[in-house]
């Protein structure tokens, strides 16, 4: 959430969040290296084109693939959902590296939280909403 500095390298971090999933990012100057929870990122994300577009579409927006390296944290959920909180996290710490950035991610919807979430299974049903089958007799 600050702006923090180790060996004169600043980090920018932003947490993102998405169904279950809880990504934080933090933004180091570098030459655009990917790390989700201690793996390269094309790894993690099992090598899926979509996933890793999802992810780093932020960057890819404001022209800084390249420019800075990326390391992220995340938890809960499926690839999905870390992949697009992974994507708001980095929104997030874009925002903080320069508040310009960000009516140009808002107006791609980087920021908003996609607040989307399973309902839970209610009583007598078979699931959220499904009811078992009438039967007349």
């Amino acid at each position: 959430m600050t702006t923090l500095s180790y060996n004169s390298k600043t980090t920018y971090s932003g947490t993102g969040r998405r169904k279950t999933s809880i990504a934080r990012v933090k933004l180091t100057p570098g030459s655009g290296k990917l790390t989700i929870n201690g793996l390269p990122g094309e790894s993690y994300l099992q090598f899926s084109p979509n996933y890793l577009r999802v992810s780093c579409s932020p960057l890819k927006l404001l022209g800084l693939r390249n420019e800075y390296d990326i390391h992220v944290k995340t938890e809960g959920g499926g690839l999905t959902g870390q992949a697009d909180a992974i994507r708001l996290g980095l929104a997030r710490a874009l925002c903080r590296i320069n508040p310009e950035n960000r009516s140009t991610l808002k107006s791609e919807g980087f920021l908003t939280r996609d607040s989307r979430v399973k309902e839970r299974k209610k009583y007598g049903l078979r699931k959220a909403r499904k009811a078992p089958q009438y039967s007349k007799r």
